[in-house]
């Protein structure tokens, strides 16, 4: 092999800037997850220190109610997108493919794109404070408080929020779901086709369990919210009536599907804690995690409960009492599971022998806390209390001894990994005197919040007699910052100058991570991880190429892939190496690592959706951000062309298991996981149509296109394009470049007609006065049918690609890109064949 071939593989040194621009190693992009979480989690505690100095004293003081209201709903937005769940992606992205053999995820540069679209997302929301104010209608974002219909313009105004800035908080909260659905899809995908042999689901190692847990959850949930932010969006920029019918239940509809996705989010923000914790306690108890696979099984109901049990957030709505009491058992039921949960950790410290370390000691305060946060939940989810607690402190406090307890846990685990990233030892010291102002600031900021829970949420005016409690949690929230400058400190001299740690720190820890040198290698190590035997070992690369050319299968066995059986079992077997060979960043079958396109589409989508904040009604309300779209759009589109065109090589393991997904290619899984996102997306819009007009009177709505005959030409025309797809798949399978671009041109051809159709069709409902903003029968017909005319539009963007690509001879003989494509376009039929009935039928 050359040199300049070996090149390829490598990345600029870890000192200069370009390398964190171009990468795309795992490793890499873990750390950028961490850092950029990190200073959110700044961010956000600013701004809620600012309101703790508010309510010192009851009255505004500091903050204008305005000023207020924008730090409270934007310290919730960061603290919950953009530090919690990225902080934990952080360790995701670093340690599951060491943990499950794999020497990256299985699409390294959409990797790479999910964290740029995470950084500006955030950049977005912090930047809106200074477009006349960022979003103020709390985290939540309940529909009263973000649009009211005014009959003097016949159209939407926003009530309580600026009109630029806070749609752009609203927008930058979608550019963060479309990177958490590239990043759920990438670890699906990874978990499911890319474990090491011999290690089954069960011998996943319980961190990666939680991960996978988290992504499956993420894929449905983050759809729903999507579909939300559609509504809205739709609501602030085009002018809809969605959450302004109130005669057909707007406000109820916008909490159906926020809770839809916000009960999940509470687990997938806490379960990789979970994780971090299995792990700590494992580790640092010299035993196995008592009851495991009791355990797996208690977090996969959670995982499926915590999708129906929404409705307890809507006690105090008009739903009928027998439908809340069902919701109050279920809810009830749900902490059975976490029960089982929290007894397996305290038997795993009764039977094993404590090594008090900081991570254990973090790992520890988040249970203590949990158990906290859980029992004071119990309240709440009983109907009669939940009225009383309902709006008030109370929540605050509880919602805070559960989410934040997740970030004491996984503070745990940056000092837990800490080691294993840098290969040098943090402080001990220090990280304990860290754990004790954490602890006690947490305490002191949250528990009075108990005692005071009178107090209103999200109102600075509360009884004088609750100023004590007040200004006691002030004192605490100031201890608890202050805790994390000795974090920072810690972690930055150690980085520069502390102990070497070795391979191995950490007398018990025996994942698979913990067997390779700290720092690992770029591609994590020479040959493939395997279990094969019962046992860790590390396969030669010729070795498997003579294996899979013999046509080997993966071999089965029963390792112990995750935590010691007994205590002093080694963190690698006797015999087996993780130390790289000299050639291993040279190995020709390793993948690239730099790619500069997925910051270039990050960049665009960025000016691309600051652009849009600009828009009312559909018109642009400010010149001035015509540039940022213009250039946004440009940006993104050139940068998506070059991201497409890219030489980039990212192999898979020859030997890998891969139940329940043997034998289905990458990509066509990462489709069929995105489709199912999409298949939510849709089912929550026409969810929000039935929901509407069934709350409208199903007889009193009048259909908006007054004849289906446009909509009957148009499921013909789509239905005919779903059958040139599959000319061109016929056509690329037989090598014949003439047939596939005539298919695919034929594609977009009916693509342009179905446009074209459904274009003269609005324009003739535009010229007898009927706007998306004329009622909430215009509105739904609108939004629900313009989202799939988005999706035909990307779908053609994507054809006009692959023929551009196909006359240059690609994708002869191999039909599996046109079969990838062919699946998207066939669902975007099928979701007209529903919605033709529905609109221009019933």
């Amino acid at each position: 092999m050359s040199t300049e071939d070996a090149h390829e593989h490598h990345l600029p040194p870890m000192s200069s800037v370009r390398r964190w621009l171009v990468t795309t190693n795992h490793k890499d992009v873990g750390i950028l997850y961490i850092v950029t979480s990190l200073f959110f989690l700044v961010a956000g505690g600013i701004l809620a220190l600012l309101f703790r100095i508010q309510l010192w004293s009851p009255g505004a003081s500091i903050l204008s109610a305005s000023a207020y209201n924008q730090a409270v709903t934007v310290h919730g937005l960061v603290m919950v997108f953009w530090f919690l769940s990225p902080f934990a992606f952080g360790f995701a992205n670093y340690v599951v493919p060491l943990q499950i053999g794999a020497k990256d995820l299985a699409f390294p540069r959409l990797n790479a794109l999910s964290y740029w679209l995470y950084l500006f997302s955030g950049l977005l929301v912090l930047s809106s404070f200074f477009q006349g104010g960022a979003f103020q209608g709390g985290w939540t974002m309940y529909a009263p408080l973000n649009v009211e219909m005014a009959e003097a313009t016949g159209g939407q105004l926003p009530m309580f929020t600026p009109s630029i800035g806070g749609t752009m908080t609203i927008l930058a909260l979608t550019l963060f779901v479309l990177s958490v659905t590239v990043g759920t899809i990438n670890f699906l995908v990874t978990i499911h086709r890319g474990r090491a042999e011999g290690m089954g689901l069960w011998q996943l190692p319980m961190f990666s369990w939680s991960i996978l847990l988290t992504v499956w959850m993420m894929l449905f949930a983050f759809a729903a919210l999507l579909a939300a932010l559609v509504i809205l969006l739709s609501d602030r920029i085009v002018g809809t009536t969605y959450l302004a019918a109130t005669e057909s239940g707007g406000s109820l509809l916008w909490a159906h599907i926020f809770w839809f996705f916000g009960h999940p989010e509470v687990y997938i923000v806490f379960f990789p804690a979970l994780g971090v914790m299995f792990e700590a306690f494992q580790s640092f108890c010299g035993r196995r995690l008592v009851g495991r696979k009791w355990v797996i099984l208690a977090m996969i109901l959670v995982a499926v409960q915590s999708f129906l049990v929404w409705m307890h957030h809507m006690f105090l709505t008009t739903i009928n009492l027998e439908i809340k009491t069902l919701m109050m058992a279920s809810t009830i039921g749900i902490s059975l599971p976490f029960d089982l949960m929290v007894f397996s950790m305290i038997y795993t410290m009764a039977k094993g022998k404590i090594r008090v370390t900081t991570p254990f000691l973090f790992s520890l305060g988040a249970l203590i806390l949990f158990i906290i946060g859980g029992i004071t939940g119990v309240f709440l989810g009983a109907i009669v209390l939940d009225y009383e607690f309902r709006g008030t402190y109370w929540v605050v406090a509880h919602f805070h001894y559960v989410m934040v307890a997740g970030v004491t846990a996984l503070i745990g685990g940056l000092y837990y990994w800490f080691p294993k990233m840098t290969g040098k030892m943090y402080d001990e010291t220090l990280g304990k005197v860290h754990f004790a102002l954490y602890f006690v600031g947490f305490n002191l900021l949250y528990f009075p919040m108990f005692a005071a829970w009178e107090t209103p949420r999200r109102v600075f005016e509360y009884a004088t007699g609750l100023t004590p409690w007040h200004q006691l949690a002030t004192i605490g929230g100031f201890v608890l910052g202050g805790s994390f400058l000795v974090m920072f400190y810690n972690l930055y001299h150690s980085f520069l100058s502390g102990d070497p740690a070795g391979d191995n720190p950490w007398e018990y820890a025996a994942t698979t991570e913990w067997a390779i040198p700290s720092p690992p290698p770029l591609e994590n190590w020479a040959g493939r991880v395997s279990f094969a035997d019962g046992g860790l070992s590390f396969v030669d690369d010729e070795d498997d190429r003579a294996r899979a050319a013999d046509g080997g299968a993966s071999a089965g066995g029963d390792p112990s892939a995750d935590g010691g059986t007994a205590v002093g079992r080694p963190a690698v077997p006797t015999g087996a190496t993780a130390t790289p060979t000299p050639t291993e960043t040279a190995h020709g079958d390793g993948p690239d690592h730099a790619s500069i396109w997925p910051l270039g589409v990050g960049v665009g989508l960025f000016f691309l959706f600051a652009g849009l904040s600009a828009f009312r009604q559909g018109e642009l309300v400010q010149d001035v951000y015509l540039a940022p779209l213009a250039v946004g759009l440009g940006v993104t589109l050139y940068s998506s062309y070059q991201f497409g065109m890219e030489s980039f090589h990212a192999p898979e393991p020859a030997i890998a298991e891969r139940w329940p997904f043997d034998g289905v290619e990458k990509e066509k899984l990462g489709v069929w996981f995105f489709l199912a996102s999409d298949v939510v997306v849709f089912g929550a819009l026409i969810g929000a149509y039935l929901f509407i007009r069934i709350n409208y009177g199903w007889t009193e709505w009048h259909s908006v296109p007054p004849n289906a005959l446009p909509g009957l030409v148009n499921t013909l025309v789509l239905l005919t394009s779903s059958f040139t797809v599959v000319l061109a798949m016929v056509f690329a399978e037989r090598g014949s470049k003439r047939g596939l671009v005539a298919s695919l041109v034929a594609t977009v051809l009916l693509g342009l007609v179905f446009l074209g159709i459904k274009a003269w069709e609005w324009s003739h409902e535009f010229a007898i006065g009927v706007y998306p903003w004329s009622g909430i029968e215009e509105s739904v017909y609108y939004l629900t049918t313009g989202m799939h005319g988005f999706h035909v539009i990307l779908g053609m963007l994507v054809a006009l690609f692959m023929i551009y690509r196909a006359a240059g001879g690609a994708y002869l003989g191999d039909d599996e890109p046109v079969e990838y494509f062919g699946l998207y376009w066939h669902f975007v039929d099928i979701v007209w064949v529903l919605l033709f009935p529905l609109f221009y039928l019933l």
